[in-house]
């Protein structure tokens, strides 16, 4: 709009070259380039084709990035998504043995996950003075033990006709069906947690829950919802895990739910509620994906790449409080 004096005053101010290069996204970028040409540097056999053959198994733990954005945005946690991938993978398997048609094997595993989901956003809505970590970490215990009473203490289960699941874990040239529907899904989660009704009210509730309630937001219809989809993400995800390990075992999913807050919080989600984009924690998911690639390319101990993806986490949360007292210290 013009002003006074005829200038031009433009509604949005303008983003600098250097603004968006030094963003936490585009640090991330950065470092997603950097770990490739790491990774490349350390194993011969880190190429594009083998890149796109092992990542199947990893880009499961994607499905469930983006609710747990969601719920991390709200301010809360879920920490039962990982059991809750082994009970629908269970069931799945079961499903699939027992003759059904590849339809209701997959309706199974997307229910019994959307059972989960909405177990535990019922118990939070009605019960709103529970914290979610402590939910969510008794239908862990429930949700896995379940699972190891229809498998046997430490049982596993194998699928004795694996042809709708081969189907699924196709490919288009070389590049597997599931890293089509990981782009679809984290387009649309993007896009309604950033430029929705339904979106910014997440970002209002994770600010100031009081405050959204009495600004008329349902508050908790939205987090019924959003654990919900949670529990139906996490079915999916069971489902093409079962289509890359053609079974499942009591320890299914293990660490799932960490992996999943680890990519959010690297991709800059704020655990305090909201703060943060999902675009952030994809960048961060597929860097944390080549890491774990290139470096079981060269057989090193898993313990060790755990060790380094918890320093990076941590690092993601110490950053922006360092930065932060920079800048007291600047003005002061």
């Amino acid at each position: 709009m013009a002003g006074k004096s005829g200038r031009t005053i433009a509604n949005v101010p303008e983003k600098s070259l250097k603004k968006t290069l030094f963003c936490w996204e585009g640090m991330l970028v950065v470092l997603f380039i950097l770990i490739n040409v790491f990774c490349a540097s350390i194993s011969q056999s880190y190429q594009f084709e083998n890149v796109l053959r092992e990542m199947p198994k990893y880009l499961t733990e994607m499905f469930l990035l983006f609710p747990m954005a969601f719920i991390l945005v709200l301010g809360e946690i879920d920490i039962s998504v990982g059991a809750t991938v082994c009970l629908s993978a269970t069931m799945t398997c079961m499903a699939s043995n027992k003759g059904l048609p590849f339809a209701a094997v997959i309706l199974t595993a997307l229910l019994v996950g959307t059972i989960c989901g909405l177990v535990n956003g019922l118990i939070l809505t009605n019960f709103q003075e529970l914290p979610p970590m402590i939910v969510t970490l008794g239908t862990q215990i429930v949700f896995r033990g379940i699972a190891e009473i229809a498998l046997g203490s430490g049982g596993s289960i194998s699928l004795t006709n694996a042809d709708g699941f081969r189907m699924i874990a196709g490919k288009v040239g070389i590049i597997p069906y599931v890293f089509f529907i990981v782009i679809l899904m984290a387009v649309l989660f993007s896009v309604v947690l950033a430029k929705t009704t339904f979106g910014r009210s997440v970002y209002a509730i994770g600010s100031n829950r009081l405050a959204a309630y009495y600004s008329g937001i349902h508050v908790q219809t939205i987090r019924l919802i959003i654990y919900t989809v949670m529990g139906f993400m996490a079915g999916l995800a069971a489902l093409f895990l079962t289509s890359v390990l053609y079974g499942a075992n009591t320890t299914t999913g293990n660490g799932f739910e960490m992996d999943a807050i680890a990519m959010a919080v690297f991709g800059g989600i704020s655990t305090s509620g909201g703060k943060g984009r999902l675009l952030g924690g994809i960048i961060s998911g597929f860097t944390i994906i080549c890491l774990r690639i290139g470096l079981g390319q060269i057989n090193m101990n898993p313990q060790l790449i755990l060790i380094i993806l918890g320093i990076l986490l941590i690092l993601a949360v110490l950053l922006p409080n360092l930065s932060a007292r920079l800048n007291v210290k600047k003005k002061a």
